[in-house]
């Protein structure tokens, strides 16, 4: 099995990673100040606006790479710190890589992501997105969001580490039944990095994401 995919991901854990979308807010428009959103309320307050667009959007749902990508940068991007979870992903060897290493392996790790978990966007129908009470400090600069996706079966479990910024909050990881996606994926990627180096990590993404990686 390719170690750069995760192989024991369920119908349920790829439907709740749509949780992605819950953190699509709205862009604030240039010249208006705006004062920072909670982070609770913040994915509480799109998790509903996401999910509805996805559902009416048939190309979305049917697995449409370009109108998923146009939604993930559009949409999902702004609100999350992708150099951090990436870095983390890649773990001790970061500090090693090159400015262009680390940009081709963001680009492949994002690609990844979105076609792992493209297929899920077809498996909306009920559901929605229900947030958990806070358990942060207003001093808190780090915390994690507790949600789950309810809908038809047992609810689904996600959380979502997040950091504030002077642009607001953003995440860095996120977790599915218990699975945190940083930590899956450094595991993989340590793996692939000790055989082929980095270069052979970003090849290995490459490889994946054109459909042609090992398995």
């Amino acid at each position: 099995m390719n170690p750069i995919v995760v192989g024991r991901m369920t119908r349920r854990q790829g439907l709740a990673w749509l949780g992605w979308g819950a953190l699509a807010a709205a862009v604030p428009q240039a010249g208006w100040a705006q004062p920072i959103e909670a982070p609770d309320a913040l994915i509480e307050r799109v998790a509903g606006q996401v999910i509805d667009l996805v559902k009416a959007d048939a190309a979305l749902r049917g697995g449409d790479m370009g109108r998923i990508m146009e939604l993930v940068d559009t949409k999902l991007m702004p609100h999350v710190n992708f150099t951090r979870m990436t870095a983390s992903a890649v773990g001790r060897f970061w500090r090693q890589a090159t400015p262009e290493q680390r940009q081709r392996l963001q680009e492949e790790f994002k690609t990844l992501l979105v076609r792992t978990y493209a297929g899920a966007l077809g498996q909306l129908t009920d559901q929605t997105l229900a947030v958990r009470p806070l358990r942060a400090q207003p001093s808190d600069t780090e915390v994690v969001v507790r949600s789950e996706l309810r809908g038809r079966g047992d609810p689904v479990q996600i959380d979502y580490r997040m950091e504030k910024t002077a642009n607001g909050w953003k995440v860095f990881d996120i977790n599915v039944l218990g699975i945190w996606l940083v930590e899956t994926y450094r595991g993989q990627f340590t793996q692939e990095i000790n055989a082929r180096g980095i270069d052979g990590l970003i090849a290995a993404l490459a490889e994946r994401n054109r459909g042609t990686g090992r398995s």
